[in-house]
């Protein structure tokens, strides 16, 4: 629209009312089409039917002796696909009762975690004074605790003549994992907290939760998610290990008892690789999901990340440089020149 009818009269472009609309269906449209998002959620979905259904479809008992003829580990065959143990056990079977085990106490450990992380972390942030110095304490101890003998002893507790409950489990992983998070989310909650919306807010009379949840909590959703998926490889991670080491069950079965078995059987040593590379893999490839979603999202969140993640030939045409200096988050520059702000000269005057 034009804006006065004389001599001088400026035209401006038009602001639509959809313009932040636009905006932020873009940016959905470009973490949807993220190939590290993608992937991740694709291997993501497929471990998590695994657990849904894995053990509807085992096609034996994990732990029924299926011969006691033969002590020595059968190899893969049509039978039994990922082959058997030493007493004659079904491998798949193990693997697919395992499954669940170790998505369900991974997930309840990055739910609980992250919460814990988010009321913490929060909390702190916003309100300051007394209550951040106490909950930045508890933060710090929850730092420099160290994670695995502390699990050791909590898991010691744990009946070994029972089928120990994987909620349980899950509860005592998180324990250990909410600080870090807690600490990012103080961090940025002191960021937002000085800003000018929160403080039109606290100025009309909104209360602290209210702030708390319509103000400040959506500009953190993608580090929650980015913390979630980060605590929930740390869940998989720690139960994996306590299983391998023997603080868990072995007749309970997941990806680490099944390693814990191999190991003790030295199924390493003598060549039954299909004993302990089917769930090592099972492991490593659920890890690898959730690490790419996490990358996914700090591409998404990061702009010296996203633009890194841009193709030769995209960064030539938005204009960025293939390489950038150390410690500079690159910046697109916006076509023609740009004047200089007001009091600053350009620097071919200062130069000369």
């Amino acid at each position: 629209m034009t804006i006065g009818t004389g001599v001088g009269a400026a035209e401006t472009p038009s602001v639509t009312a959809d313009t932040p609309v636009a905006g932020r269906r873009a940016r959905r449209l470009r973490i949807s089409r993220s190939p590290k998002v993608l992937i991740g959620l694709g291997m993501l979905v497929f471990f998590v039917l695994l657990g849904v259904i894995g053990p509807l479809v085992a096609p034996y008992d994990p732990s029924a002796s299926l011969s006691v003829t033969n002590g020595v580990p059968q190899a893969p065959s049509a039978a039994h696909w990922l082959g058997t143990t030493q007493t004659q056990q079904d491998l798949l079977s193990q693997l697919l009762v395992g499954g669940r085990s170790t998505m369900l106490v991974a997930i309840m450990a990055g739910l609980v975690a992250t919460a814990l992380s988010v009321i913490i972390g929060v909390t702190s942030g916003y309100v300051g004074g007394l209550v951040d110095d106490l909950l930045s304490m508890l933060i710090n101890i929850g730092l420099v605790l160290p994670a695995l003998p502390l699990l050791i002893v909590m898991t010691g507790f744990l009946p070994k003549d029972s089928n120990p409950s994987d909620l349980l489990i899950g509860l005592i992983i998180s324990v250990t994992g909410w600080a870090f998070g807690a600490r990012v989310l103080r961090v940025q909650t002191l960021s937002l907290r000085n800003q000018d919306f929160v403080r039109s807010a606290r100025i009309i009379g909104e209360r602290g939760w209210r702030i708390i949840g319509f103000e400040i909590m959506p500009g953190l959703i993608p580090i929650i998610a980015s913390s979630f998926l980060f605590t929930v490889i740390y869940g998989v991670g720690t139960y994996t290990a306590l299983a391998f080491l023997g603080l868990i069950n072995g007749n309970h079965w997941s990806w680490g008892t099944i390693l814990f078995w191999a190991q003790s059987q030295t199924a390493a040593q003598n060549g039954y690789w299909w004993w302990w590379v089917p769930p090592g893999l099972a492991v490593a490839l659920l890890g690898t999901s959730l690490a790419l979603l996490n990358f996914g999202i700090d591409e998404f969140i990061n702009p010296r990340l996203r633009a890194a993640g841009l193709s030769r030939r995209r960064a030539r045409k938005t204009g960025l440089p293939q390489r950038f200096p150390l410690g500079v988050t690159p910046v697109t520059r916006p076509h023609g020149p740009v004047a200089p702000a007001a009091g600053v000269r350009p620097a071919e005057e200062v130069r000369s």
